[in-house]
Parts: structure tokens; C-alpha cells; sequence
């Protein structure tokens, strides 16, 4: 079975085998702006206590973090939408491994501003069996450091794409996390945390889970 970097990596040369120079330059422009801020320096770190969260999933049901660390470890998975191939790729993967997690004790959420409909797509075409989660405006992701404004030139880009942002996540803003993965132990602390401001690079389900699967 191929790494999710490789599926990933596959999703990139595909990209770039059908889409022109110049269009695939501004996503380029994009990414390397958003590292050159260092926003990856600055996210909530392993240590940290991770802040408590309620928030409602793609039938409308609130999910309480407190309610899933009684039961296990947590893994938190932020992404940017089911618009985002990468993100999808991503949820698949862990989807594939739900049941080793479970196995373990541990539980999973999958954390988007994306409206609970575009949850709810996203959960039926996918057959995701964990939660997937509405972050109104991102402000629980702003929580973790994770959250930037897409700039304007890259808005017209998307919406070029047919990615429209405030329609997918039913406010005005243009603001997305950064794809990222936390595993919190159940007193609430980061045990790993990692976050990348290129959308294309994630990291391992078995890095993720070696702070789980090591105990």
C-alpha cells in the first residue's frame, strides 16, 4: 500500500500535467507566502493543553471534546474542505484506518469551517465513520494558531475553480486552517501536533499514532 505522501505526491503531478504554468504559479505564490510568515513556527505545540471544544457534525448533533477524551485519546484532524482533493485523500486514509484506531481506544474528529450539508456530502460519498465537524469562521482553528485569510488574489483564482469559499463555509470571510493533525491525550494535553503551510504535505497515520500506539 502506497504512503499518503505518495498519493498525495501523485495528486501534485497530475496537477501538473493538466493545468497551465501560469495558473499553477498562483497557488505556488500562495503557499510560499504563507510559510514565509512563519505561521508554522507558531502553532499550539505538544505540551500545550489543547483548548475544549463543542461543535456540531454533519447531522446536526453537538460533539463535546470533553464527552471523546472520557472515552479515549483524540485525534484531531483540521482540514480545508471536501473541495480540497488532498484533504479527501487525507480523510480516506485515516478512514482506512479508523478501525486500528478504535482498536487502541483512541477516537477521531475531522475538524472544517465547511457547512454541516457540505459535512454531510462529504460523510456520504466518502463513507467516513467518524465525526466530521462545522468550525464556524474557523474560530476553534484560530484556537490552535492554525487559521489564515486566502488573499485576494488567490480568492479569484479559486472562484475561477468554482471554489467558492463563503457559499462552501457560509460566511464572508476567505478564512481557512491550515491542514493540520493533533493527538491529545485525555487530560487534554497536545501529545503531537503538525501542521504544514503547504496543503500538499501531511504527515504519516503512523507518526500521528506512535504517541498512542507507543503506550
Amino acid at each position: 500500500m502506497s504512503s499518503l505522501q505518495d498519493q498525495l505526491d501523485e495528486i501534485t503531478a497530475n496537477t501538473r500535467k493538466l493545468v497551465q504554468a501560469e495558473r499553477l504559479a498562483v497557488g505556488e505564490r500562495a503557499v510560499e507566502e504563507l510559510f514565509a510568515t512563519g505561521i508554522e513556527e507558531r502553532i499550539l505545540p505538544v505540551g500545550a493543553l489543547a483548548p475544549e471544544f463543542a461543535l456540531h457534525d454533519s447531522s446536526g448533533r453537538l460533539v463535546r471534546s470533553q464527552d471523546l477524551l472520557a472515552v479515549g485519546p483524540l485525534l484531531v484532524n483540521f482540514f480545508r474542505g471536501r473541495w480540497c482533493p488532498y484533504c479527501v485523500t487525507e480523510l480516506e486514509t485515516w478512514r482506512n484506518r479508523y478501525g486500528q484506531l478504535r482498536e487502541r481506544g483512541a477516537l477521531l474528529v475531522a475538524i472544517s469551517p465547511e457547512t454541516q450539508r457540505q459535512s454531510d456530502f462529504a460523510v456520504q460519498q466518502h463513507g467516513l465513520p467518524f465525526p466530521l465537524l462545522h468550525d464556524p469562521g474557523a474560530k476553534l482553528a484560530e484556537q490552535f494558531d492554525l487559521v489564515y485569510t486566502v488573499p485576494e488574489y488567490h480568492q479569484r483564482y479559486l472562484k475561477s475553480i468554482m471554489v467558492n469559499l463563503p457559499f462552501l463555509n457560509g460566511e464572508a470571510s476567505w478564512r481557512l486552517p491550515m491542514p493540520a493533525t493533533y493527538v491529545l491525550g485525555q487530560d487534554g494535553r497536545v501529545l503531537f501536533a503538525e501542521a504544514h503551510a503547504d496543503f500538499r504535505v501531511r504527515p504519516e497515520p503512523e507518526e500521528a499514532l506512535s504517541p498512542i500506539f507507543s503506550e
